[in-house]
Order: structure tokens, then C-alpha cells, then sequence
């Protein structure tokens, strides 16, 4: 037995290797070895650890050496094939990997694994014998289901759309919307009109944070059947619409279209037609299973029923964690929802755990490239200011911040006046952009628009606020709240300078918590870790900035503090810059019944209240990433 202190080194090490810290632990666990050199578990934990931090060659020296000291150990076995697969010896990882699968022969991941190495080695014939095996043991496994479509994909001359739409779905259930998404794309393409090719897409396009073409993709579809028809419904309920929820249903009676309808009637606050199906439901749910606990805990809720909450809770989030068994949007409404349930609750913790979870999947789905977006924002404070269009309309107001700084708070203030229309969230201008440059890119659009002549861009303007004045004849402003207008405001000084622009602002710390403990539908990659987001959040406020002295465009800065501080004193300032008399409507801007779509629809219809402010606090630790990044700036 090892002396105490080293006994807690090592198992604080194994703890740190055990819970995927793999940057602490191979260090630690490589120091454990000048002591117990012949211990081959820290050696093939050693192993592992390096070739999970990329150091797949000083792994190898490892797992070779645990192999040798426990030739029986089939973990042992299993971790060295892994290895040289990492290392790129694919068909030595096919040897390794079968001498693990006869160690433990009921065991199908050192078949899958094989199958993988096979692959790699392009071996796709025997790849496909691995697979088949693997499955065989473990036919649910969504690893093994996955392979196996890759390896029958790898084996056909000329692979067909089933072939594709059958791997598209084994990613898909694996998390890898990427490559769900290249499969689908591939299976599109040879057959446009196959409801299950639509209906799996549509699903990868929406966690992708493309729900606008997805839901189009839906509609637009020329095939339908109960199958796709559950997807349509499943998607508009998600976008807050559940009453067009439940009419895309139509007479789908399976278990899963069942649940969607359960959900979209407690959205709807038909309450006890949701209670009285919800009722009928009994036995196997399959796919469905995760929704029906998500729709009984919600009408627990609803129902004050506290005691039923924390069985659900726990039911609730066990299936959440559950991949390959439910579609993974279904998990993260799990997620979020629990996550803000033990926010509640008082649970920071348990709160953010949760979160990140949800954060974690949607990572993979969206991911963020700091280098990327740093470029873009460099590029674009690099263009000088362009000729402007000579328009000087004023119908046009430019609303942009942050999400969760008090936008969609300020729009619903405001199209409470007489004399204001809230358009929302407004594609015009990037479209307008893209047809007068042909550029997709940000930067590369504003580049080329800044070269535009006045007569272009006037008659870009013209037909802009021809359309823009065909929502709202009556009132003297439209407001546009697109956040993505925050990067095209050169253009708008160019196209409409004209108009004005008010930013939003609201403490860094609680803006980074409020996005962290939201589920956008939208393509947000930089909210999912939290060091990312402090450096978003901060690069944004640097170009706001930037462009409060750089732009000819009447300009105004709004605090959410400041709403909350002196109500009607921030309402004066901001009808002043508008030119705008009071009225009265705007202080009971709470009781409207226009709809908001964004994260804020129910904080728009409470009136003005601190609740959100210095919460930031209960969560500093885990946020500790996040403070960093906006310290540094």
C-alpha cells in the first residue's frame, strides 16, 4: 500500500482522469509513475490521458507498457488499439483491436473501434464485417449503428441516397451535426423529395441555428406522410407557435406526434386537454418518452404540484443525458428547461451544470472560431466611410445591442407610440447588401459598398423604404431590432443616413449570464463556453464603440439600468431623440398585445423590475472564465 500522501496524489490523479480533465491529469499520473513504474493501470490511464491531449506517440510508450504488464486486461488491450489509431497506424490498430474483441468477446466498442480503423486503413470490406459484429452485440449502441452505416457506405461503388440518409441519421444520433448534415446533403441531392430525407435535414438545419430554413424546407416539401407532418409541428412549436403546431399535425396519431401535441396545448394554455392526454399515455414511448416527462413536469409545475417536481426533475434529466435515444433538440429543451428550474430553486450549481450540458451539444452543432470573428471585426473597422445615398428619410430607427440587453424591452417601449411601428427582427438590410455586391461575406460586402456610387445606392435606398413604409403607412418610424445590424452599420450610414441608431447596453456580467441561460434558436456559436462568451461580449462593445465615432449616424446609448433607475426620465431621453411627443401608452407598455419573438417575450409583458440585475454574482464561479475574458477586454 502506497504511503497517504502519495495514495490521495493518485487518487485525486485517476479523479481528474475519470471525470476527462485530461490536461491535469497526464502530468500527475506520468509523476505517479517514477513511483509505481509496474501499476498498469496508471499506465494505461497515463496512455490515455496523453493521447486524448494529442500526444498520441507518448501515449503509445504507455499503453504499450500496460499491455505487457497486464496482458489479460482488456481495457488495457482496448486503449492500445485507440492509441494507434490516434497515432495513424491504422491496420496495426485493426491487430491490437481484435486481440482486445477475443478478450472480451461480448464486449462490441473494440469492434466498433476495429471497424474505424479498418475504415481509415481503407479496409471497407472487413470494416463491414467488424461493424455487423458489433452490432450484433449491441444492437441499440448508436456508436456501433453509426459505423456500421459508414462502413456500408464505404462498400458500394456508386453509394446511393438511402445509403447516405442512413449514415446522416447514425450521426445525427451520435451529436455530429456536421456530418449529419454533409450525409443528408449528399442524400438531398439524389433524392430532393424523400420525406425522411427532409425530416432528418430539417432537424440538423434547426439545431444548426437555421430554424428559418428549416421551417421553409418543411413547408415547402412536396411529400408529406404523419412522419414528416410530427417534424413540421415539432419545429413551429419550438419557434413559440403551437397553435400552427397543432394544426401541421393534422391526424398523425404516433406516440411521437402524440407528445408534440401534449407539449404545443400546454404552450397553447389548454391545460386540460394536455392533462387529460397526457393521461391516456401508457407503455413504450420510444423517442416520444423524453417529451412526455418534459410535458408531466411541466404541467407539475403549472399545477403547483412541488412535491412531483424533483422525481421528474431527476427522470427528466437521466433522459437528457441519453444519446442516441432521443432527438437531440428534445434534449436541450430538456436542459434548459431544468436548468431553470433549479435556478428557481436556488441551485446555482445544479443550474449551470444543466446549462452547460445544453451548451455542450449545441457546441458541436455551432462552432466558433475566435480567429474568424477577430478578422471580421478588424476587417470591417478597416473601411473607410462611404459616398451615401443622399436619402435623408428618417423612417428607418436602427435598434442594436447584445442579446439581453434590453432591445426587444426598448422596441415593445417604443411601438407602444401612436407614431411607432415595431417591425422586429428585419433581414432588409443584409439582403439589400447582398444584391448590390453579390457578397456573402460581411466584410467583403461592406468593402465593395463602400466603392458604390451615390445614384446605386440611392436607388437601393428608394425601393428599401418603399418597402419598409408599406408595414406601418401611418406611423412616422419603423424599427428594425436585428442584432447582425451592429456589423452593417457602415452600410446603413451609406444606404440611409437618414436614419438613427439607438445601442443597447446593460452590465457585461449579467448580459453573459442571461446568454448562457438561454436556448437561442438562432446560429449563436459564441455563447456556448464561457470564456468565449466574455470575449464576444467584450470584441461587440469594443466595435459599438468604435462605430459611436466613426458614423455621420445620429446616435443614442441606452442603459437597461437606466429604465430601472428613472423610468420616465429614459423615456423622455429617448422620444427626444426622436422627435417624438410622449404618450402615455409607451409607460403601460407591458399590457400590448403585439408578440414578441425573441428570449424576452415574457419579460416584455411584466412591467420594469430588477431581477435579472447582479445575479451574475450567484454564479461567479463558474462564470469565472467568462469575468476573465471581459477583464482583459
Amino acid at each position: 500500500m502506497p504511503p497517504e500522501p502519495l495514495q490521495r496524489q493518485k487518487d485525486d490523479a485517476l479523479a481528474a482522469f475519470e471525470a476527462g480533465d485530461y490536461g491535469r491529469a497526464a502530468p500527475a499520473l506520468a509523476a505517479l509513475l517514477h513511483q509505481f513504474p509496474s501499476d498498469a493501470v496508471l499506465q494505461r490511464c497515463c496512455g490515455m490521458a496523453l493521447v486524448r491531449v494529442g500526444q498520441a506517440e507518448r501515449g503509445l510508450r504507455h499503453l504499450r507498457r500496460a499491455v505487457q504488464l497486464a496482458p489479460a486486461d482488456p481495457v488495457a488491450a482496448l486503449w492500445h488499439g485507440i492509441g494507434l489509431q490516434s497515432a495513424g497506424r491504422n491496420d496495426a490498430a485493426a491487430e491490437a483491436l481484435l486481440a482486445a474483441a477475443r478478450l472480451r468477446p461480448d464486449d462490441a466498442a473494440p469492434l466498433v473501434h476495429r471497424a474505424r480503423a479498418l475504415l481509415a486503413a481503407n479496409r471497407p470490406e472487413e470494416a463491414l464485417a467488424s461493424a455487423r459484429s458489433a452490432v450484433a452485440l449491441a444492437p441499440a449502441l448508436p456508436d456501433a449503428i453509426h459505423v456500421l452505416r459508414h462502413a456500408e457506405l464505404a462498400s458500394l461503388a456508386e453509394p446511393d441516397a438511402a445509403a447516405w440518409r442512413a449514415l446522416g441519421l447514425a450521426c445525427l444520433m451520435l451529436d455530429r451535426i456536421p456530418d449529419a448534415r454533409d450525409a443528408l446533403e449528399q442524400a438531398a441531392s439524389l433524392s430532393p423529395n424523400d420525406p425522411e430525407v427532409i425530416g432528418l435535414l430539417a432537424r440538423v438545419l434547426h439545431v444548426s441555428g437555421e430554424p428559418v430554413t428549416a421551417l421553409a424546407m418543411l413547408q415547402d416539401a412536396r411529400t408529406g406522410g404523419p412522419d414528416l407532418d410530427a417534424v413540421r409541428a415539432a419545429c413551429l412549436l419550438m419557434n413559440n407557435r403551437p397553435d400552427e403546431a397543432l394544426a401541421a399535425l393534422g391526424e398523425a396519431t404516433d406516440p411521437y406526434a402524440r407528445a408534440i401535441r401534449i407539449a404545443a396545448l400546454i404552450s397553447a394554455k389548454r391545460l386540460d386537454e394536455a392533462r387529460t392526454l397526457l393521461g391516456r399515455e401508457a407503455g413504450d414511448a420510444g423517442a416520444a418518452e423524453i417529451l412526455f416527462v418534459r410535458s408531466g413536469f411541466r404541467l407539475a409545475a403549472l399545477d403547483g404540484r412541488n412535491e412531483a417536481l424533483p422525481s421528474l426533475a431527476n427522470w427528466l434529466g437521466t433522459l437528457a443525458m441519453q444519446r442516441g435515444r432521443f432527438w437531440i433538440e428534445d434534449r436541450l429543451d430538456a436542459l434548459f428547461l431544468l436548468g431553470e428550474w433549479h435556478h428557481a430553486q436556488k441551485r446555482p450549481d445544479a443550474a449551470f451544470a444543466h446549462w452547460q450540458a445544453g451548451h455542450a451539444l449545441l457546441a458541436a452543432a455551432q462552432p466558433f472560431s475566435r480567429e474568424t470573428h477577430r478578422a471580421l471585426l478588424d476587417g470591417i473597422m478597416r473601411i473607410p466611410n462611404g459616398a451615401g445615398s443622399g436619402i435623408t428619410d428618417q423612417t428607418p430607427v436602427f435598434i442594436v445591442g447584445l442579446p439581453r440587453t434590453g432591445t426587444t424591452l426598448l422596441e415593445h417601449i417604443l411601438a407602444a407610440h401612436r407614431d411607432v411601428h415595431g417591425a422586429g427582427e428585419r433581414l432588409a438590410v443584409r439582403e439589400t447588401l447582398l444584391a448590390l455586391t453579390g457578397e456573402n461575406a460581411i466584410d467583403t460586402a461592406l468593402q465593395k459598398a463602400a466603392a458604390l456610387d451615390r445614384d446605386t445606392l440611392g436607388a437601393a435606398a428608394e425601393r428599401y423604404l418603399a418597402e419598409l413604409k408599406t408595414l406601418a403607412p401611418d406611423r412616422r418610424y419603423v424599427l428594425d431590432k436585428m442584432p447582425d445590424n451592429l456589423l452593417l452599420l457602415p452600410f446603413i450610414a451609406q444606404l440611409l443616413p437618414g436614419a438613427r441608431v439607438i445601442f443597447c447596453e446593460r452590465d457585461a456580467r449579467d448580459v453573459g449570464l442571461s446568454i448562457f441561460r438561454q436556448r437561442f434558436l438562432g446560429h449563436h456559436p459564441y455563447a456556448h463556453h464561457p470564456a468565449d462568451l466574455g470575449w464576444y461580449i467584450a470584441r461587440q462593445n469594443t466595435l459599438a464603440r468604435h462605430w459611436q465615432t466613426t458614423l455621420p449616424l445620429p446616435m443614442l446609448c441606452v442603459n437597461h439600468g437606466d429604465w430601472i433607475e428613472d423610468f420616465s426620465g429614459t423615456l423622455a431621453r429617448v422620444l427626444g431623440f426622436l422627435d417624438l411627443p410622449h404618450d402615455p401608452a409607451c409607460e403601460a407598455f407591458h399590457r400590448q398585445d403585439r408578440v414578441a419573438e425573441t428570449a424576452s417575450r415574457d419579460q416584455v409583458r411584466r412591467p420594469i423590475n430588477a431581477d435579472g440585475v447582479g445575479l451574475w454574482k450567484d454564479y461567479a464561479t463558474p462564470l469565472a472564465p467568462l469575468l476573465r475574458e471581459l477583464d482583459a477586454g
